[in-house]
């Protein structure tokens, strides 16, 4: 593992641009950052920069999109650091639809919106009342996929707004982070009960208990070597799963980040340009981890 400081603040979420570089979120200093990796980090101040920007991804527009969560935005930022916000209260996860929008979730609406390039948005009302929907992802079947963080379950919407909504065998479960798998379904992570959850477009649930049930694993992506990479906010930990449930787990404090009393708090990840899982360390860095 390597790591690339980033002093100007608190790295949350972080994502890979159709620039080849690696996009980042400030969260407590209202920042959004572009790495190029070998290269000095490069940031842009948002404005106000109260937002705490949280979830960034890349957009079907060759831009990259981002949620202020305390700021009520949904940000679109280029490769020169043009900023364009526009108005969404408490956003959180954040994906590129098969239909060219970006969809959304509102997490203390019970809503899951869909903003066009030209900032129109739509919005489809969640049928779980306080059920906090977090994270979203593209599915491979036509549709949106998210995690309900307190109603313990997984939704799907169809892109004319239909919802399904799957509950989980585990109560507590707080899912968080979404993604769709290798295997044609999709893979998220139960912060609230250590464990990675597997869902088929059909509604099959399975669940892998982790060696660690209290490491609470915040965020999941899938990797180009077939397995499921996430993060362990709690035991500052990347954990990988195989679509067989088979887990390893790799340290995040190793070379300085975390190292005594300091926590790495690791919270987004991506696969970067370079083919590395790279994660963000709110202890300020991003960690690069080679694949095995």
């Amino acid at each position: 593992m390597s790591l690339t400081m980033i002093p100007q603040g608190a790295p949350y979420g972080v994502a890979t641009g159709p620039d080849g570089a690696l996009w980042f979120t400030l969260v407590h200093q209202g920042m959004v950052g572009r790495l190029v990796p070998g290269e000095e980090p490069v940031v842009h101040r948002l404005d106000p920069a109260d937002g705490g920007p949280t979830v960034i991804t890349p957009g079907a527009d060759g831009a990259m999109w981002f949620t202020e969560f305390q700021g009520g935005r949904v940000g679109r930022v280029t490769e020169s650091g043009e900023v364009t916000s526009f108005e969404a209260g408490s956003p959180y996860g954040i994906t590129a639809g098969p239909d060219g929008a970006m969809w959304f979730t509102r997490m203390q609406a019970d809503r899951i919106g869909r903003i066009s390039r030209d900032g129109t948005v739509t919005e489809f009302e969640v049928p779980v009342k306080g059920g906090m929907p977090s994270a979203v992802t593209a599915g491979p079947d036509d549709a949106l996929w998210f995690t309900l963080n307190q109603g313990d379950a997984v939704g799907r919407v169809s892109l004319d707004g239909e919802m399904t909504i799957h509950r989980l065998p585990t109560p507590g479960a707080a899912p968080v982070g979404i993604t769709a798998g290798p295997d044609g379904a999709l893979w998220f992570v139960e912060i609230g009960a250590g464990q990675i959850g597997r869902v088929t477009v059909t509604g099959e649930i399975t669940e892998f208990p982790l060696p660690d049930r209290a490491c609470r694993p915040h965020a999941v992506v899938s990797g180009p070597d077939g397995a499921l990479w996430f993060t362990e906010w709690a035991t500052d930990r990347l954990g990988r799963i195989t679509v067989k449930g088979e887990v390893d787990e790799y340290d995040l404090t190793a070379t300085g980040a975390g190292a005594g009393d300091v926590r790495a708090e690791p919270h987004g990840l991506t696969v970067g340009p370079d083919g590395a899982i790279w994660v963000a360390l709110e202890a300020g860095a991003l960690a690069r981890v080679e694949i095995p």
